[in-house]
């Protein structure tokens, strides 16, 4: 079989958190209330926000991903030493209302315009992610968005990428998948998309044996691959 990238690409996917909408977004609104500890908390409700969604999906035990942000935040305060009911309330209503990176809209207005199906596929949950797209300006561009709520898992388990390949009937070489998350990319790959990296803080390469076709620092470029 031909390698993923020498295939026609004819649906572009996106990750949301992080890859499409800032994460830290929604603590950086509120740092001035947080102080110093602001980044690290930050730091850590992503963190502990992806490994709730791991360990559930391998347990079995499913809890949505608001329920996941909603303890990764509580986490991360009582780690942090912030107790303040009120700040935490600010913080989840924020996180409703991520900014998306700047060039988002503008390359999935073109990558739409030159004819291709755009979606998201996501550990988020329905509402969150609608929400999101909305306060982005951004869901007039794509087609679907899927939530892993629809299987009752979380990434990186193959049929969470199948959720694409059935919706749009296409083989996965013909998916172009984009993430910020490595882990992510690799679970991609492992499926067969073709991966690309938007490796937005320039983090060291992981999973080595399964890599993306190619690695940019933003969504800028994406089309001229093809």
């Amino acid at each position: 079989m031909s390698p993923p990238s020498a295939k026609p690409v004819s649906v572009y996917v996106f990750d949301a958190y992080g890859t499409l909408f800032d994460v830290h977004a929604a603590v950086r609104r509120h740092a001035g209330d947080l102080g110093p500890e602001a980044q690290r908390l930050s730091a850590i409700w992503r963190d502990k926000q992806l490994e709730y969604s791991w360990t559930r999906a391998l347990m079995e035990r499913y809890l949505d991903f608001w329920a996941l942000t909603e303890q990764a935040l509580d986490t991360a305060m009582a780690i942090t030493g912030v107790s303040d009911a009120a700040l935490r309330q600010r913080l989840l209503d924020a996180y409703w209302q991520l900014d998306c990176y700047p060039e988002v809209p503008g390359v999935l207005k073109d990558l739409k315009q030159a004819g291709h199906k755009l979606a998201i596929l996501s550990n988020g949950s329905p509402a969150m992610l609608e929400a999101a797209a909305r306060a982005a300006g951004i869901e007039d561009y794509l087609d679907e968005v899927f939530s892993t709520d629809r299987l009752k898992t979380y990434k990186t388990r193959p049929d969470v990428y199948e959720l694409v390949t059935n919706a749009f009937r296409v083989y996965p070489e013909a998916v172009s998948f984009q993430s910020s998350n490595r882990w992510d990319i690799a679970g991609a790959t492992a499926f067969g998309f073709r991966t690309v990296w938007i490796n937005r803080t320039g983090a060291a390469d992981e999973y080595t044996d399964l890599p993306p076709v190619a690695v940019l620092s933003d969504l800028n470029g994406l089309a001229a691959l093809g």
